[in-house]
């Protein structure tokens, strides 16, 4: 899931690069770096875990052959290729090979299961464990990565490879495995750059990333969300300007930074309307509340659970974080010069410039000299929160936790799957890795901290999710 950098990618195409010549655009064969592959998604997570692919640099590379040697061994036909030597994106494919008519054809959907496999840092003084050391204790898998995003490829790679090595082939259509680099940085080199520049070996109708089916409880009932949007960042700065004088003499002079203080505090309380999005009313009515009355239906949420409102309440209107000030760097002089950055969330039914007009009118009045400047704007996007895969997955859950319910929800952050409803309008995709055990607010505080680890359960549950899921889209 996202992280707080970016980088810009360096553009070398690994195709016409002589030192990798037999990687890119043709199937291939990599030799894992230990001697047996793994047998369950336990051992594959633990040795994923052990690549160091902390973003930036990457350097997925050696994760990235590691893994298309087992699918390529397990029948599928892998493709490595990406924008530079060491940061290859991977596409395994196994396609039906009916004659089209009937069972085997190959005209249903392509199913893709993506993931990354780059990580943010990790300070290995602050850990129980080594963040690479894939430890297993009490039934815990230990490292960066364990839960964003590691697992989720291991749960789909292992139930993909057991799918193929039991014989298995689609009825129709195809199944994709997606492992794409750099997520946690922007995608620039992975998503955006394989979408881009190989659409055909990227083109998915439906497909599963992160972003949800960690469980929520609320009002003794347990609920599973599936992620079928996320918010887009609308990142803008207020600029100040005023007159340097002698700090000792605070009245010759005008100080820019001092101009900004009210709109600090105003954004911080800044409370903007709720958007009634079908999905938003889905997920209210879901946990029971009114979603034609979503003020309403989030006040009695706040009431009756603090700590699962603050979690979701964010999905149903634009969000505002003023993160970073910046003005003088001399302690005796006042400065004429002054920033501040906010970071701002727009739910996908608004347009950019609608989002626009509600800050400008949270925003005002704005104070004399103070100008606002837009920056990183991605439009919020969602897939629609009905279909055959989402049947499937309320399907499998019905069987599998008996009383549970599924409900829609929007991420307040931003995947991957941004990138594919982008590139093809038509494809559906939802965030889903469903947890036995983990709940979502112990679930999203272990993302990019330290001690980050998964229940091995959980993992075992997800995988077979993406084994049966998968039976059940593709035949």
């Amino acid at each position: 899931m996202e992280s707080q950098g970016r980088c810009e990618p360096l553009r070398v195409a690994i195709r016409s690069n002589p030192a990798v010549p037999s990687r890119s655009l043709q199937r291939v064969s990599a030799s894992a770096p230990e001697p047996t592959a793994p047998s369950s998604a336990t051992e594959l997570l633990q040795r994923l875990i052990r690549f160091n692919t902390v973003n930036p640099p990457g350097d997925e590379r050696e994760a990235q052959e590691f893994l298309a040697g087992l699918l390529e061994d397990a029948g599928f036909e892998v493709t490595l290729v990406g924008n530079t030597p060491g940061r290859p994106n991977l596409v395994a494919e196994l396609a039906a090979t009916g004659d089209g008519d009937g069972p085997g054809t190959p005209g249903g959907p392509i199913l893709g299961l993506l993931s990354h496999v780059d990580t943010v840092l990790a300070a290995a003084e602050d850990w129980q464990h080594d963040p690479w050391s894939g430890d297993l204790e009490d039934g815990e898998i230990w490292g960066r990565g364990a839960i964003d995003m590691k697992s989720q490829t291991a749960a789909e790679v292992t139930a993909a490879i057991d799918l193929a090595r039991s014989g298995w082939r689609p009825a129709r259509g195809s199944l994709k495995v997606i492992v794409v680099v750099d997520e946690e940085v922007g995608g620039g080199e992975g998503a955006i750059w394989l979408c881009e520049n190989h659409p055909e070996l990227a083109r998915c109708d439906l497909m599963l990333n992160e972003g949800g089916g960690a469980p929520l409880r609320f009002r003794d009932a347990l609920h599973y969300g599936v992620c079928v949007g996320e918010k887009g960042p609308l990142r803008f700065a207020l600029k100040a300007s005023g007159r340097a004088a002698h700090a000792a003499t605070p009245r010759l002079g005008d100080n820019a930074l001092v101009r900004l203080a009210p709109l600090i505090t105003r954004l911080a309380e800044a409370e903007l309307p709720f958007d009634v999005d079908p999905a938003i009313v889905a997920m209210l009515d879901g946990l029971g509340l009114d979603g034609r009355d979503p003020a309403g239906a989030y006040g009695q949420l706040r009431e009756e659970n603090p700590a699962l409102s603050a979690a979701i309440e964010p999905m149903g209107r634009i969000t505002f974080s003023p993160n970073i000030v910046s003005a003088g760097d001399k302690i005796n002089v006042i400065p004429d010069r002054a920033e501040l950055r906010v970071d701002c969330r727009v739910p996908p039914n608004l347009t950019t410039d609608q989002a626009k007009e509600r800050i400008l009118a949270a925003l005002a009045p704005l104070p004399d000299g103070v100008e606002v400047e837009w920056g990183m704007t991605v439009p919020g996007n969602a897939s629609p929160a009905h279909g055959e895969l989402f049947d499937a997955l309320q399907e499998w859950l019905g069987e599998h936790v008996p009383g549970a319910g599924i409900v829609p929800t929007f991420l307040p952050g931003f995947t991957d799957s941004r990138t594919w409803r982008t590139a093809f309008p038509d494809c559906v995709a939802y965030g889903f890795f469903p947890h036995k055990n983990l709940e979502l607010r112990e679930q999203a505080g272990r993302m990019h901290a330290k001690d980050e680890r998964i229940d091995v359960e959980d993992l075992d549950f997800a995988t077979a999710c993406f084994r049966d899921v998968t039976r059940r889209i593709l035949g």
